[in-house]
């Protein structure tokens, strides 16, 4: 009795080593995964902040959580379930899926240069005093919809050949931690004003100096940041095409930003790495930016038309309705005199 006891407390230990085994290499897969999508989770985090400037302040917490809470949705409702069966089942899918999602950043970041450069942002500042936070929220998780796709898509790339369980448990992993990463630093971008307030308020004289430094610096940090995330939709996006019209046969785009980037790498000596970086995210932003501007011409000309159309029948119809009444007025005078 003792002896099978023995045996079946062997057998749950060597199982329980397994399984932590298991979880080890889990973890370490799940980072290695996440890793490779550093590139997009920075800037997923600098594109965020620009959807809560003009807030209250205590109205900027709640709208990162919503915002938060709808990246979660994307990836574990959307994300996940379409890229494992994908991966099942259609991986050649993949791609042009994550081609099109790149195609709207491009449209995104373009739209918003176009509204800087036309002065746009002007029109109707004083008309809307508090921005519609419905619209902010369902703007930002769109965004994030495409952000968080790439991350995913990146990470399922890194454990493609795990089981499906395993790739199942990594990316969940992952989603987690990426969320918990970026608005966690999206929260205490936004806060970080209020921190310097209070440490403004303190008694020690370096401290209070420090408050007031960091809540000067805040609305200069937060409109680098918008443009920062700006260009962040335009590279990501741009780098989305070049990567996917690659892995579609269509290659020279992508080799001659690589030749660039290798280009700038051997000039450069020991800053060849980042000079390297640098080129390969310029040409990606402007990439996106091309793309992204053709995009905005073709809405705009056919919504613009459409619009200018359906105004100019409302318009027409208006017009019409005095001068009906007016005939009609005319008519029956002469006939009643």
């Amino acid at each position: 009795m003792s002896a099978g006891l023995a045996a079946l407390l062997d057998d749950v230990a060597v199982l329980a080593r397994a399984a932590a085994a298991s979880l080890d290499d889990v973890g370490l897969a799940a980072a290695k995964a996440g890793s490779k999508a550093a590139g997009v989770v920075i800037d997923d985090a600098a594109v965020t902040p620009q959807y809560v400037r003009g807030l209250a302040a205590e109205r900027e917490l709640p709208i990162v959580k919503r915002i938060a809470l709808g990246s979660l949705r994307n990836k574990f409702l959307i994300i996940l379930p379409v890229i494992l069966v994908l991966s099942q089942f259609l991986p050649w899918l993949l791609t042009p899926l994550l081609m099109l999602g790149g195609a709207y950043l491009c449209y995104e970041g373009a739209e918003k240069v176009w509204a800087k450069v036309a002065h746009h942002d002007a029109h109707g500042a004083g008309e809307q005093q508090q921005p519609d936070e419905k619209t902010l929220v369902s703007g930002a998780i769109r965004t994030d919809l495409i952000l968080s796709a790439e991350i995913m898509v990146i990470s399922l790339n890194e454990v493609a050949d795990e089981s499906f369980v395993s790739r199942l448990a990594i990316l969940v992993i992952v989603a987690l931690a990426m969320t918990v990463l970026v608005y966690g630093a999206v929260g205490l971008i936004v806060k970080m004003d209020d921190v310097g307030l209070r440490l403004a308020q303190r008694s020690g004289q370096g401290v209070a100096r420090f408050g007031r430094s960091l809540v000067k610096a805040m609305p200069r940090v937060l409109a680098v940041l918008t443009v920062v995330g700006t260009a962040a939709m335009l590279w990501v996006g741009g780098h989305i095409l070049l990567v996917g019209a690659d892995e579609l046969g269509l290659h020279a785009p992508y080799e001659l930003v690589h030749h660039l980037e290798e280009a700038a790498h051997d000039a450069t000596g020991a800053l060849g790495g980042l000079f390297g970086w640098l080129v390969n995210t310029a040409a990606s932003a402007v990439v996106g930016l091309v793309v992204g501007a053709v995009i905005v011409a073709v809405m705009s000309v056919t919504f613009h038309r459409a619009k200018s159309s359906d105004a100019g029948e409302s318009t027409d119809t208006h017009t019409n309705a005095p001068d009906t009444a007016g005939s009609s007025a005319g008519t029956d005078t002469p006939d009643s005199a």
